[in-house]
């Protein structure tokens, strides 16, 4: 009989509980890497999203805020106390003038600013502000006539015949613009301890529109102050005129 070698199978547990295999070792976990702060509270756009331009010219980059120098703070600061203290005073002022304005008895303007008082008249109405600037008072009637008053200024005074002639040269180029101007009156005048000059213009137009105006200009003086009249009626009538001068003689 033959006898055959089979090959045999390596040992091996049979029994139970069957062998264990073993546990492969667990590779150490890598440690996580702290993420990264977002760079302007996440304002930076990932570079993925960008277009493709942004490769070539970078990415934008937020701009830095704007820092107030200490010098240019110091300056506004200085520059808003100075403009408060502005306000302040420009209130005191007015409310001091208000105070101050006697409005004087009915039928009358007083003009403490410049010095004089003069009638209000039937149909005569005080301005609240003066149209011409520097006058401190005017009355007007029917819109058609006006007198306005004001301190004389440096180089207008003493109150002499050439200062009121060089006044009255004036006002006729800024009042009356006439194609053709005359003298309507010159004369000395003293009244209510004023003395000075005065003169009156009357100026016509070519045109037919502009009917003829009446410009009267009085320079007087009292006490070593000065102060300037000016009258101006258009149309520049006799009942007018009249009117007109009532008002300048009348002052007091």
């Amino acid at each position: 009989m033959e006898e055959r070698r089979i090959g045999r199978r390596p040992y091996e547990r049979h029994g139970w509980p069957p062998a264990e295999e073993p546990e492969e070792p667990e590779e150490p976990e890598e440690p996580e890497e702290p993420e990264e702060p977002e760079e302007n509270g996440g304002l930076v756009p990932d570079p993925a999203a960008l277009p493709p331009s942004a490769r070539v010219y970078g990415t934008p980059e937020v701009p830095a805020r704007a820092v107030v120098p200490a010098r240019l703070r110091r300056v506004l600061a200085y520059a808003g106390a100075v403009a408060v203290a502005a306000a302040l005073v420009a209130a005191a002022v007015g409310f001091a003038a208000a105070r101050l304005s006697d409005p004087g008895p009915p039928g009358t303007v007083a003009d403490p600013v410049a010095g004089v008082g003069y009638p209000l008249p039937p149909g005569w109405r005080r301005a609240e502000v003066p149209p011409v600037t520097g006058f401190t008072s005017a009355v007007t009637l029917d819109g058609q006539a006006i007198v306005l008053a004001r301190p004389a200024g440096a180089g207008e005074g003493p109150a002499s015949r050439d200062a009121a002639l060089r006044l009255a040269d004036l006002y006729a180029r800024l009042l009356l613009h006439g194609d053709t101007v005359t003298v309507a009156d010159d004369r000395a005048v003293r009244a209510a301890g004023f003395t000075g000059h005065s003169r009156a213009l009357v100026a016509t137009y070519t045109d037919v529109v502009n009917r003829p105006a009446y410009l009267r200009v009085t320079l007087l003086s009292r006490a070593g102050r000065e102060v300037v009249l000016v009258g101006m009626a258009q149309p520049g009538d006799a009942s007018r005129r009249a009117a007109v001068d009532a008002v300048l003689g009348a002052v007091r």
